[in-house]
């Protein structure tokens, strides 16, 4: 069987330096569409995909990209389709048996419905389906290409990879008495994480976050072992494209670390006052989809327009991973200097004012006009977005809410400001008040023994179902019998007393806008991942590299690009709250460049060092996304972030309702 991989990886022993979701999108349109376009087939054909790999193609190229490549026509592989006898057809299909035999159904027999197959795998084939097609005589001539692309991964950002599995965290955490969804779980995602790998021509050091015990005598529970059972599984598959993938690595070219949402819990619940967050956490929007109201073009009420918030919007792209407060700061500034710099703005001004346009001044406003147009359009939708967000944050008192959030985080508030909120904020939305519960019991657990946590629900005015979220974030953390607090970030419910803070402030970084002070433990762990500083006894390594003599430290197996990209540090001071500022004037440019943390990172691609990925089991926040494109930068390290899904507040509450209660007797863990 051939492969369809590059000869030279996107960064190792690569001339040109490719970005994650550069590289996805070019494997996808070039080697493997563009590679069936040959002599003997250069006509339009057809795409065959099945449910997977529809949505692997849709994540990384659009309708057009796929035209472009001479595609003609796209269809499902289980829908009838009608016989095109002289056309070329390409299957990009996962490798299960169901696959085959519609396979070889539609290309066996005298009448096929396709003149030539080019059939593209999206993950490694067992060698009995390989058998299972040579077996069918009829079909061998007719294929024109039988590939593993290995490419079964979705990307949803520049810097970041979905498994699409949103019911991992139920399916690994609360549903232990069905092993076989357990292991089916963790196969497929070891199995997508795995093509990454195989997409970028990487070979990565895979570390994990260990499972300890507080004696040999005590058995880790299979929460605790869910990161080390995936963290094998991946290597697993990965050491064997060593061999199977021509011009694949054979040593290490970069960092995996894999954890679960247990290193975390207070990030998902949390207000995350970027725009990003803000935008999905405050406004109604269906993945990345906004319904924009528009002036009706009958005169009558307002229409809704559905838009996309993503990569090809270069406000968007500036402003996703600001403070909401710098995000309406900038854009009132854009607008201003739009309507000041633009010619089609400057003379419909004039026009307003009574002036009268020359003809000339009328056909250089027709000539701005298109650009005007869509310009006042991208402009004016973020105006009505951060509009929307501040105007909720005004009517819900968010601002109050958030900063006690962060403060009990950081160890500056406790019993008697949680109580004094819930007393004197009744209006207070029930999902808003489970949130606060939710992080004062991470960072005060204690406070939740006995009947405690029914006092504090009482007072908060939350039903049973939102006392049961509250307790099944013990699941995440294992057994309280079997685990010990080991660290500073350790959010588990396993220790009579806890220090008093979940957080320390970040040396050598200020706090310029009020409520930022909060940032996710990934960014900790990057960092000290990147000096080599991650502690053996609390992350393993799978393929562990040789240590230097440096203690208790994974020194020894930092790169030598990870040496050279080592980030100087600034002068140490602590951040200040009291000082932040909710608002301030900025200056903006043009609005039509982008901040993103990856931006700065482009314009010398060559002296990036070996990249880092992280992926998290479980889902991943727009706050720890936000941080690996910050790091991106700092590091000058491409910081990937993979994880099972990308979660809201309200889904990761939904997941936690969801997990067993049946495992919390069973770990003998009682509120």
């Amino acid at each position: 069987m051939s492969f369809s991989d590059s000869d030279s990886s996107s960064h190792g022993g690569a001339t040109e330096y490719k970005i994650f979701r550069q590289v996805s999108r070019d494997r996808l349109l070039h080697e493997m569409l563009g590679s069936t376009r040959t002599e003997k087939s250069k006509s339009w054909k057809v795409l065959i995909m099945d449910k997977i790999t529809v949505k692997v193609m849709s994540h990384s190229c659009k309708m057009a990209d796929i035209t472009d490549q001479e595609i003609s026509l796209v269809e499902d592989l289980f829908r009838r389709r009608e016989p095109l006898p002289s056309m070329d057809v390409i299957y990009f299909i996962q490798p299960t048996k169901e696959n085959i035999v519609m396979f070889l159904s539609d290309m066996s027999g005298r009448e096929p419905l396709y003149r030539k197959a080019f059939v593209f795998f999206s993950s490694p084939i067992p060698k009995e389906l390989v058998n299972h097609i040579k077996s069918d005589t009829s079909v061998l001539p007719r294929i024109g290409a039988l590939r593993e692309m290995n490419f079964e991964y979705f990307p949803v950002d520049s810097q970041a990879f979905t498994t699409d599995q949103e019911r991992a965290m139920e399916e690994l955490f609360g549903n232990f008495g069905n092993a076989r969804r357990f292991d089916a779980c963790l196969n497929i995602m070891a199995t997508r994480i795995a093509t990454v790998f195989a997409s970028l021509k990487e070979l990565p050091f895979v570390r994990y976050r260990s499972a300890k015990a507080l004696d040999e005598s005590t058995e880790p529970t299979p929460s605790d072992l869910v990161a080390t059972k995936l963290a094998a599984t991946v290597w697993d598959i990965i050491s064997k494209y060593k061999s199977s993938i021509p011009n694949f690595p054979q040593k290490e070219t970069c960092d995996l670390l894999i954890l679960d949402r247990s290193v975390d819990q207070i990030a998902p619940v949390i207000h995350e006052w970027t725009y990003d967050a803000m935008c999905h956490d405050l406004l109604d929007m269906d993945g990345n989809k906004y319904k924009q109201e528009v002036p009706s073009k009958t005169g009558g009420d307002p229409e809704k327009k559905e838009v996309l918030l993503e990569d090809n919007d270069p406000v968007w792209l500036e402003l996703r991973h600001t403070h909401i407060a710098d995000a309406s700061e900038r854009l009132h500034d854009k607008f201003t200097n739009f309507a000041s710099k633009n010619k089609a703005a400057q003379l419909q001004q004039s026009a307003r004012e009574g002036n009268e346009l020359s003809t000339r001044d009328l056909q250089k406003m027709v000539q701005a006009l298109p650009q005007y147009t869509e310009q006042v359009e991208k402009i004016s939708l973020h105006v009505e977005i951060a509009g929307k967000i501040n105007k909720i944050i005004k009517e819900t008192g968010l601002r109050g809410l958030g900063q006690l959030e962060q403060d009990l985080v950081f160890g500056d508030a406790g019993a008697k400001e949680v109580i004094n909120y819930l007393r004197t904020n009744q209006d207070t939305t029930p999902e808003n008040k489970l949130r606060l519960l939710m992080i004062y019991a991470s960072v005060y657990p204690e406070k939740f023994e006995g009947d405690k946590a029914t006092k504090l629900m009482q007072l908060a005015k939350l039903s049973s179902e939102d006392m049961k979220v509250v307790n099944n974030m013990r699941l995440l953390g294992g057994s309280s019998e079997s685990k010990k607090t080991s660290s500073s970030f350790s959010l588990k419910f396993n220790a009579a007393k806890t220090k008093q803070a979940a957080r320390k402030d970040r040396v050598g970084e200020e706090e310029t806008w009020q409520l930022s002070r909060f940032y996710p433990m990934i960014e900790e762990l990057i960092e000290n991942l990147n000096k080599g500083e991650l502690l053996k006894n609390e992350y393993s390594c799978i393929n562990e590299p040789i240590p230097a003599p440096q203690g208790g430290s994974l020194r020894g197996s930092r790169s030598s690009s990870a040496q050279m990209s080592q980030p100087t540090t600034a002068p140490h001071s602590m951040r200040s709250r009291r000082t932040a500022n909710w608002g301030r004037a900025r200056h903006s440019d043009d609005g039509y460049s982008s901040d993103s943390a990856l931006r700065g990172a482009c314009t010398d691609f060559k002296k990036m060092g070996q990249r880092i990925f992280v992926f998290m089991i479980g889902g991943a926040t727009r706050s720890e996304l936000r941080v690996c494109h910050k790091l991106t930068t700092k590091l000058r390290r491409e910081v990937i972030l993979g994880t099972t899904s990308i979660i809201e507040s309200p889904q990761y509450i939904t997941k936690l309702k969801l997990l067993s209660e049946k495992e919390l007797a069973l770990d003998g863990l009682k509120i």
